[in-house]
């Protein structure tokens, strides 16, 4: 691992617990995390191989970040704040990108040590995967789908807020009205 591969694990972690305190859910809220895992997948992600089962390898590892992001993104609170949604990334969304992230950072560890690596050999040639460029491709694909499915998760939870909360306003005044009547 390289100083840069270790100070982007260690902003993506800040990122989240910035996240423990309520902020406004702003264009920047959105834009830094995926700014991040773009970097990230523009330079580790040079392709997604296709061989043997190194597809099937990086689907699983894309669907676990998905179902992490998830989680994570419904375990956020989302609330509104005087017209504005708010957001807090509650303990469990943040040990949850803590997990994940803590797999990635392990495993790209466990890859470099002569024991990693042996293992990885042998389970890849086992099950027909056929580069290392797949794991990369697996474990960035991971990353991006578990920060995008989260972002995506929360930007939805807010807008259906907003709008049930418009809804909510618009409704009032008729059953004032219709109770009066």
């Amino acid at each position: 691992m390289t100083l840069s591969d270790w100070i982007i694990d260690l902003v993506l972690l800040l990122i989240v617990f910035r996240q423990l305190r309520e902020e406004r859910l702003t264009a920047r809220t959105l834009l830094l995390p995926l700014a991040i895992v773009g970097w990230v997948a523009n330079s580790y992600l040079h392709h997604i191989p296709t061989a043997g089962n190194d597809m099937v390898l990086v689907v699983v590892f894309a669907s676990i970040g998905i179902t992490f992001g998830l989680c994570g993104g419904l375990l956020t609170r989302v609330r509104k704040v005087n017209g504005h949604v708010h957001i807090k990334a509650s303990a469990g969304a943040a040990a949850l990108w803590v997990i994940s992230m803590g797999f990635r950072l392990g495993f790209a560890i466990w890859s470099t040590h002569p024991s990693g690596t042996a293992s990885l050999g042998r389970f890849s040639a086992t099950h027909d995967i056929t580069s290392g460029q797949a794991w990369v491709a697996a474990l960035v694909l991971m990353a991006l789908s578990e920060v995008v499915v989260r972002l995506g998760t929360i930007v939805v939870r807010g807008q259906l807020l907003v709008a049930r909360d418009g809804r909510n306003k618009a409704a009032a005044p008729a059953r004032r009205s219709d109770t009066y009547v």
